[in-house]
């Protein structure tokens, strides 16, 4: 009895997933289909047979005979046609058969041409994205409570895998290069020189300036006592020691004055300040002496070995408060994202305007993609075409032959049909 498998059907091992179980129920019914098929056409052959061992056969017997041979062609037929799609009938090479395997290139090509031109056009894309309201329904879904933690347990679960990842000592060292590379080059005179036309545009740099001032008069009022002592080891020995402590008051006194005065918002001394900071910014600007001489104290700084250090236990300090964090059943990450993520939800299931944006942004993102449909279809193409065609072969039979059993039932019922009505067609006659 022919069958149309040279060994039972089996998953094939480039598809082994998580559908494995599918598959597996797609491989009962197929075998269930092809053993009724071969069943059917076994039965035909043994009818053949055993009317051919009738004597003197009457007019039913032959009706019954002429059925089953003309059966038996038809499931023959159609177990020839079947088999051919995936396999040589019999193990023998006959032309044009094992039509699939043998077409994988041509079918890789096509299946690549099928997508590019029928699913990742501009028209079929958006079409599909405005149908569903995406903006909407993600607004729906997030702003529920369960959708919240659910991404929020997600992340925080991530997050563990993700900081030792990026703690590994390569990746660091990678970093550190590269980091220090970048930092060395930069230069950093345009942003030092915006930094302070920012602080003298908001008036920052007279709150500095005060504040300068501020900590001057309480260091001399602090180290009075200092200050008298210094008197005294430069004074004659002759002068009595309450002129010397005279003299300190006096000096204190005199650089508070001078201090106060320099806190006026309009004194010299603050005009003169601000004339500084501007002919810095000038010179920032315009110097390349001035320019090397910062970014060589800027690269002194980084290659200090006490900034290489401290930069170096940034990561590791955070990464550790935050696994510490993390693994904690009260995770205050977890609580952020979850409280974040619930507002965020319900912030934007009531705003239409934001949907509509996401909405638009979404379709933008859709086109750029589309834009990309020459190389995603020769994606499909070549994984198709670096499939084994063993594997190719049996993954689509695994598909659609159980469905080709029936065609093969129906070849050897309409045959056996046929081969009736023929009989009666020609005993009418004669």
């Amino acid at each position: 009895m022919p069958a149309d498998s040279s060994s039972p059907l089996s998953v094939p091992e480039q598809f082994t997933d998580a559908s494995a179980g599918d598959d597996q129920i797609a491989i009962r019914r197929q075998r269930r289909n092809r053993a009724f098929a071969n069943g059917l056409l076994g039965s035909m052959a043994a009818i053949v047979v055993t009317t051919h061992w009738v004597d003197n056969p009457g007019f039913a017997t032959l009706l019954l005979r002429s059925g089953a041979e003309a059966g038996v062609v038809g499931g023959l037929a159609d177990w020839f046609a079947v088999t051919a799609l995936f396999r040589h009938p019999l193990g023998v090479p006959i032309p044009h058969t094992a039509i699939i395997p043998s077409s994988r290139d041509r079918i890789a090509r096509t299946l690549g041409r099928f997508i590019e031109r029928h699913f990742l056009t501009a028209d079929v894309v958006l079409a599909k994205l405005r149908s569903v309201g995406v903006g909407h329904r993600f607004a729906t879904w997030i702003a529920l409570p369960s959708s919240a933690d659910a991404i929020a347990d997600t992340i925080v679960d991530a997050l563990p895998y993700l900081i030792r990842s990026a703690g590994s000592p390569d990746l660091l060292n990678f970093a550190h290069r590269t980091l220090g590379e970048q930092l060395r080059q930069a230069d950093f005179t345009p942003v030092l020189g915006r930094v302070l036309h920012a602080l003298t545009v908001s008036g920052e740099a007279d709150v500095v300036f005060d504040r300068a001032i501020q900590v001057a008069e309480k260091l001399l009022q602090e180290n009075s006592g200092q200050i008298e002592k210094l008197v005294q080891e430069r004074s004659r020995w002759w002068i009595p020691k309450t002129i010397d402590r005279r003299i300190a008051a006096a000096l204190i006194s005199g650089v508070i004055e001078v201090l106060h005065k320099l806190q006026e918002p309009e004194g010299d001394a603050r005009l003169k300040f601000r004339e500084a900071i501007l002919d810095l910014i000038h010179t920032l600007q315009t110097s390349p002496e001035q320019r090397e001489q910062i970014n060589a104290a800027k690269n002194r700084l980084l290659e200090h070995p006490g900034i290489q250090a401290w930069l170096g236990s940034i990561w590791t300090d955070l990464s550790e408060l935050a696994l510490q964090d993390l693994q904690t059943p009260s995770s205050k990450t977890r609580a952020s994202l979850q409280r974040g993520l619930s507002l965020f939800g319900q912030a934007l299931a009531t705003d239409e305007a934001m949907q509509k944006h996401l909405d638009s942004a979404l379709e933008r993102l859709a086109l750029y993609i589309v834009t990309w449909r020459g190389e995603i279809s020769s994606f499909f193409s070549d994984v198709v075409r670096n499939w084994d065609t063993k594997a190719l072969s049996d993954r689509l039979e695994l598909v659609v032959g159980s469905d080709l059993q029936y065609i093969r039932m129906n070849g050897t019922i309409v045959g056996a049909l046929v081969g009736c009505l023929l009989y009666l067609g020609t005993w009418a006659i004669s």
